[in-house]
């Protein structure tokens, strides 16, 4: 399979018309004017893809201004009909499957399979947003008062923004924004900027849907730009929930500017999981599941496994069979549905990927899988590196700290305390999972004294969510909660109604007021 997508032909079979299809670049437009232009590059092979205009400052405002507009209508748009035009563009989404995959493997470096995976995240939160529309609901509650009936009700918030990571470019926006939708909110998005094409196509088909149900382009913004744009997203009195996926340390910059105008935010920031592998574990399953866990999308999860607490009765015979595993992995173009591990998204990464391997050494690690950055004609954009594995004591300062590469950890424990306790000792809180067959251990680990992160699994890894379930984490993961289960409520603002019938006006708490 080559390493190149014909840009051109995917875009013609998506319906998205460059600019200028002569020029070869493939450049297109943004969705905004703009001077700058940001430039994708393809870590598969270093070829520029194609350039989108950048958002200026004026139109900002007109972004943000036709967002507000829309929102005035789309909120008195029932429910079921707002599902109605999710479920459509998830139609539209299974129609571009395969191109739309495509093209997030060639502009962010994952698996093809991981690319249509990822569009696929997208095609079911719309189907859980369809139903989702029929059942926003409130709750009755018993008034004290005779002759009172006192209910609660949600109403979408307004604006909602969207900063999304480079690592998942389509799905994480795709979990906020068909949840606000249907909330009857209006999106305005950020994506990354190193990923700025999948989200000129995602906004084109959308587009293509909201016109042909006669709804305003407004329901749905794209804002291309870097760090400063964000900034300025975060600080807009105007945006009333900002959701943003991201390292930790821009999750503390965006909360403190949300919060210092009371605005709402949602984090999912980094993340730094362990699998605890105990003596009583099946490790047919654990290892498959350690393995995808720490090279699935080149360690570029933020559920990516980092660490893997290990039982020290078992602890040689699973890690000859990790090292067995690893010295049988296939790098190279992820196009090519027979190698299991893809470039790095760009060089800084490949050298945060290198740094990180250098101190884990100075601190005594011993690496048993050595890391290195791959030459020769098939790697020659210069993203591709070797998946790494290194013994080290869990108190060494790089094992607490999240490196977006894939690097893992392993390291011995002697009681399950010990074990949870490793475990919890890092700072940040997303996922987390056990491989055991003894029920007292799972259940420890799944109680309140076990894991403390957001997500804890038995006897699979820490990778490979579903959007059933409430997604997010704990301590410097943020705490915030996308997707699944009752995470609307975080696009939407509660209201409680009480409604006097009676012809009397008794006050609460027995309070007597006569006139």
């Amino acid at each position: 399979m080559t390493s190149a997508i014909d840009i051109s032909a995917v875009f013609e079979r998506m319906a998205i018309k460059p600019i200028n299809p002569a020029w070869s670049t493939g450049r297109i437009e943004g969705d905004a004017a703009g001077e700058v232009a940001i430039t994708s590059f393809s870590p598969v092979d270093g070829q520029e893809i194609a350039a989108v205009a950048a958002l200026d400052e004026g139109a900002y405002d007109e972004v943000i201004t036709q967002a507000q507009a829309a929102f005035l209508q789309w909120r008195n748009v029932p429910a079921p009909e707002r599902g109605e035009m999710v479920r459509q563009f998830g139609e539209e989404l299974r129609r571009h499957k395969q191109d739309l995959g495509a093209l997030v493997s060639y502009e962010m470096g994952k698996s093809l399979q991981e690319g249509f995976g990822e569009v696929q995240e997208m095609i079911d939160i719309c189907d859980f947003a369809t139903g989702l529309s029929r059942q926003l609901y409130g709750f009755t509650m018993q008034s004290e008062r005779p002759g009172h009936r006192m209910y609660e009700q949600w109403h979408p918030l307004g604006v909602v923004g969207i900063i999304s990571a480079f690592n998942f470019p389509v799905a994480v926006w795709s979990w906020n924004a068909a949840i606000a939708w249907v909330c009857g909110n209006v999106c305005v998005w950020k994506p990354s900027e190193k990923t700025p094409l999948v989200a000129v196509a995602c906004q084109r088909i959308l587009a293509r849907v909201l016109a042909r149900n006669g709804l305003p382009e407004g329901i749905s913004c794209l804002v291309q730009g870097g760090q400063p744009l964000g900034e300025r997203l975060a600080g807009d009195h105007r945006v009333a929930l900002i959701s943003a996926t991201g390292s930790t340390r821009m999750g503390k910059s965006v909360a403190a500017t949300v919060a210092a105008r009371l605005g709402k935010s949602i984090l999912e920031l980094g993340g730094n999981n362990a699998i605890i592998i105990t003596k009583y574990a099946d490790l047919d399953v654990a290892l498959p599941a350690a393995v995808f866990g720490a090279v699935g999308t080149a360690g570029q999860r933020c559920t990516s496994t980092r660490r893997l607490i290990i039982h020290e009765d078992i602890y040689e015979a699973f890690k000859e069979r990790l090292v067995k595993a690893y010295r049988q992995l296939r790098i190279g173009n992820p196009l090519d549905e027979s190698n299991h591990v893809g470039p790095l998204i760009d060089k800084d990464a490949v050298a945060n990927y290198m740094g990180a391997i250098a101190r884990c050494k100075a601190e005594g690690g011993r690496f048993i899988i050595e890391g290195e950055v791959l030459s020769g004609q098939a790697y020659g954009s210069g993203c591709y590196v070797r998946p790494c594995i290194a013994e080290v004591s869990a108190d060494y300062a790089i094992v607490k700290t999240e490196t977006f590469a894939p690097i893992l950890y392993v390291m011995k424990y002697r009681t399950m305390d010990e074990a949870i306790h490793i475990q919890n000792s890092v700072p940040q809180g997303l996922s987390s999972a056990i491989m055991t067959l003894n029920i007292r251990e799972a259940e420890q680990f799944l109680s309140a004294a076990g894991s403390d992160c957001g997500i804890a699994n038995v006897n699979i890894g820490t990778s490979g969510a579903e959007i059933g379930g409430a997604f997010g984490g704990e301590k410097e993961t943020g705490g915030g909660r996308e997707s699944g289960s009752d995470a609307w409520k975080a696009y939407m603002r509660r209201q409680t109604n009480t409604i006097n019938y009676s012809d009397k006006l008794p006050l609460a708490q027995g309070i007597k007021f006569d006139l």
